[in-house]
């Protein structure tokens, strides 16, 4: 990625904290190859159509994630409409799971001082009588990358809370199924996407054949305790992020 200068790269890729800057989790991640991605811009017609796409897929993934936070604190909130599928299938679900969230420890800043990164939690809670980290993702697919990210806060967490057991990923979509076939319609960024059943002994229908339901909530709960050798691979892409932005680094004094 191009910098405009030392500000720049400070702002995209870390906190400032206490006079110090941290590079962010996030970030860090961001240093893996990720070849779904790759397919996606191979599909696309040019660049800035991906980049369109992804700009008004990251707002909705926002507008769910802030409203999923704010319900897991028990707070009354105004639910979009665009939204409103996922947000009333999460709801039914919090009901039956019985999750426990800290409204204290919602979207809250947490640093690993000794490795020097930092990052975002979206909530510690206590779910089934553990207690741990959980994310929430607005994805298609609980996609292994996630416990790159959610091992990192694990370990920045670890003097704070000795009790801390285990990290779930919290999936929240919005899908449509074919009544006829059962293909799964996904809408995000204004972009279309349909996956068909992988059972071939099942008639798939034309694209346009298809009968739609009404856009339906998916809520995905997948607990992933053993966090240890996820966070060696962090490390490990740390030093290879670390690696590619030597020069920016070097810039700030890091």
């Amino acid at each position: 990625m191009y910098y405009n200068d030392e500000k720049h790269f400070k702002g995209v890729n870390g906190y400032e904290i206490d006079n110090i800057w941290y590079p962010r989790v996030t970030s860090i991640v961001n240093i893996k190859a990720k070849p779904a991605l790759y397919r996606f811009y191979g599909e696309l017609n040019n660049f800035a159509e991906g980049e369109s796409i992804k700009k008004i897929s990251a707002d909705e993934g926002t507008l769910v994630h802030e409203t999923s936070e704010a319900i897991l604190k028990g707070e009354d909130v105004e639910i979009d409409p665009t939204v409103a599928p996922a947000i009333n299938a999460l709801k039914s679900f919090l009901d039956k799971t019985k999750i426990q969230v800290d409204s204290d420890w919602v979207e809250k800043r947490v640093i690993n001082h000794n490795e020097r990164y930092a990052g975002t939690i979206d909530s510690l809670a206590l779910i089934g009588g553990k207690f741990g980290v959980l994310d929430i993702k607005t994805s298609q697919a609980i996609y292994r990358d996630y416990n790159l990210q959610t091992s990192a806060y694990m370990a920045a967490l670890q003097d704070q809370f000795k009790n801390l057991q285990t990290r779930w990923i919290l999936r929240i979509d919005q899908i449509q199924k074919c009544l006829k076939c059962g293909s799964i319609r996904r809408l995000k960024g204004g972009r279309e996407k349909i996956r068909t059943p992988r059972d071939p002994a099942i008639a798939v229908c034309a694209p346009d054949q298809h009968e739609w339901s009404e856009m339906q909530g998916e809520i995905e709960l997948q607990e992933f305790p053993y966090w240890y050798e996820d966070y060696h691979a962090f490390l490990g892409a740390k030093k290879l992020w670390e690696w590619e932005n030597d020069y920016w680094l070097k810039r700030i004094g890091y």
